[in-house]
């Protein structure tokens, strides 16, 4: 019989008024604790509540998994009044990739808990952004990293490659772009990105940047990285691209926006995350069977560069029980539950190892072409600078827009943005 939530008044009255659609999983043994996990939006796709009930039968502790906003700064914020308050009412917590640094004094350092060995096999990139000054704050659960989807059909029909960097992508996306006009086509545009003034800019235009060799904004010492030329370059190519390869609109697109120009089969070339993928080849589809994914082309000096993205898990330093919260923890990303979150949700595991999985292969194919990808993705700048990161972002994509609202150039941009990271600085 599955027992019930037992919860104190004020714990009940803080979930109620903060929380959103919690349910309990229990197992049918006698109860050894009660362990609270902060999910996902509670929807279909939210793997969490079955890998946390698959927990508690296997250790004979209660489970109360709390649905949070699907809004990632909503989440945030509510994480921020229960940790700020030291509360102890939700134990494990999924942060985003970026947040380590802003939550990791509220959070338990892992290694204290888990095996020397608990993050073998797992990137390393994902490992280092979750260590902040020598502690492990969170594990990682699923990543994501930008890449480039391409209509196979329009570049075969007119003989072109897979670009390989973003001048290749630039002139490819204006000649087809123009062909598919004259054929009547005449919302058809080259290439679509998110251009809205918000944290997706950010990963966007580190792409750019870092793929010029402009560095990273702020490197893992500290330094500030961002007025140079090669940066100042990147994003006066990226203006370029605004009402001519690129819809007006991009200014406000987000990642959904920028899916359904190229899902409709009015885009040739799309910038965005590997769910894409599932979608733009499903049943509903206007591009089914007609898509391709590859990696983000480079400037003339640099490398590929995508930004990583993803989940972590994370213990409350204020949890009441937290060698059962990072056990809890380490079931969740274990090798076995990423590897049935890969093959149910379409998620892409932070193991190395479960990209040469057969049966991950056989359930996505597309898998095997995001390792490398992956391998070299891109951080965000978010543990250097810790809890400053929100305005470091914030003052990037904002000077980023303005250069792509032609308000200001590349050059203007990355000095006037120095100067106010110089000033953050102080922060970290």
């Amino acid at each position: 019989m599955t027992a019930l939530p037992r919860l104190a008044p004020a714990r009940r009255l803080l979930l109620g008024s903060l929380l959103l659609g919690g349910s309990t999983l229990a197992a049918q043994h006698a109860l050894a604790a009660d362990i609270s996990i902060a999910c996902g939006a509670g929807d279909a796709s939210d793997y969490c509540p079955i890998a946390a009930e698959q927990w508690a039968e296997k250790t004979g502790n209660t489970v109360n998994v709390v649905s949070t906003p699907n809004s990632a700064t909503e989440k945030l914020s509510l994480y921020q009044q229960l940790l700020g308050s030291q509360s102890g009412d939700v134990d494990v917590i999924m942060v985003d990739i970026v947040w380590p640094g802003l939550l990791a004094d509220h959070l338990v350092d892992l290694s204290e808990y888990l095996p020397e060995d608990a993050t073998d096999g797992f990137f390393p990139t994902l490992v280092d952004n979750n260590t902040v000054d020598g502690r492990l704050v969170a594990m990682p659960w699923f990543t994501d990293a930008g890449l480039l989807y391409y209509r196979r059909d329009l570049l075969e029909k007119y003989g072109h490659e897979v670009p390989e960097t973003w001048q290749e992508l630039t002139e490819t996306a204006r000649e087809v772009q123009a062909a598919e006009r004259e054929a009547g086509n005449d919302d058809f545009w080259g290439y679509t990105f998110q251009g809205r003034a918000y944290e997706g800019l950010t990963t966007n235009a580190l792409e750019w940047v870092a793929s010029h060799g402009g560095g990273t904004i702020v490197d893992d010492a500290g330094n500030l990285t961002i007025n140079n030329e090669r940066a100042a370059a990147a994003l006066d190519l990226a203006a370029s691209w605004i009402d001519d390869i690129s819809p007006e609109g991009t200014l406000n697109h987000t990642e959904e926006e920028t899916r359904g120009i190229f899902q409709s089969g009015n885009a040739l070339f799309l910038r965005n995350w590997p769910y894409v993928w599932a979608l733009a080849n499903g049943e509903d589809s206007e591009v089914r069977g007609k898509v391709g994914m590859a990696s983000l082309p480079h400037g003339p000096d640099g490398e590929p560069a995508a930004t990583l993205g993803g989940w972590n898990f994370a213990v409350s330093r204020y949890s009441e029980h937290p060698e059962l919260a990072a056990d809890l923890v380490a079931f969740i990303t274990s090798k076995e539950q990423q590897k049935a979150h890969a093959i149910e949700m379409g998620m892409n595991p932070t193991i190395e190892a479960l990209y040469q999985d057969q049966e991950v292969l056989a359930s996505n194919p597309s898998m095997s072409d995001l390792y490398e990808t992956l391998t070299n993705g891109v951080p965000r700048p978010a543990t250097v600078t810790g809890d400053a990161y929100a305005r470091v972002s914030n003052a990037f994509f904002n000077r980023v827009h303005s250069v792509l609202s032609g308000d200001l150039d590349g050059a203007a941009a990355v000095q006037q943005l120095e100067g106010e990271l110089r000033r953050l600085s102080r922060r970290w």
